[in-house]
């Protein structure tokens, strides 16, 4: 009887750590850290820009009362490239969609948008990837709805998928 115990038990637990393990793995993970800084006005910065026709960003450029997406990305991000699609159609929205380009080159930056699009009025360079920790990002891609007055109203985290863009597009309006 203690020798079958012995060889139950061991496997019972063992069993009984799989099915968590699976059954952990297959629920699709909801919680998200959100950045402290929504409702918070933008920090104070201000990014070179790649060239005279895309000017830097500067936070004064998100304060003159229009709406305002700001795309933290990089050209060696691949879900960057995956939301790329859907960033150009928020562009033909209307919506004025800025970028800040996280440790990343002018050059490789620049191949990237003629490679997937470039739906951005303005691209501030962060090479050090500061404005990553003053928006409070957990990484890239993530974008931000900025109102009018320069506040944070809104995160999304990770890339910017098809099934978004319709509740993108509210927010922004909704914001107007």
């Amino acid at each position: 009887m203690m020798k079958r115990l012995a060889l139950i038990l061991p496997l019972a637990m063992f069993m009984a750590f799989v099915a968590i393990a699976v059954f952990g793995l297959g629920t699709p993970q909801t919680r998200q850290i959100e950045s402290a800084m929504i409702g918070q006005s933008v920090p104070e910065f201000e990014l070179e820009g790649l060239s005279d026709t895309k000017p830097g960003l500067a936070s004064s450029d998100l304060k003159r009362g229009t709406v305002t997406l700001v795309n933290l990305f990089g050209s060696w991000c691949l879900p960057c490239r995956i939301e790329a699609p859907q960033l150009e159609r928020l562009a033909a929205e209307g919506i004025v969609i800025h970028a800040i380009a996280i440790r990343d080159e002018p050059a490789d930056v620049e191949g990237f948008l003629t490679q997937y699009g470039d739906p951005f009025t303005r691209v501030g360079l962060d090479p050090r990837g500061r404005m990553q920790i003053e928006l409070g990002a957990t990484g890239v891609p993530e974008t931000y709805l900025i109102d009018g007055s320069g506040i944070i109203r809104r995160q999304w985290i990770g890339e910017v998928r098809q099934e978004q863009v319709a509740d993108i597009i509210a927010e922004v309006r909704r914001w107007q």
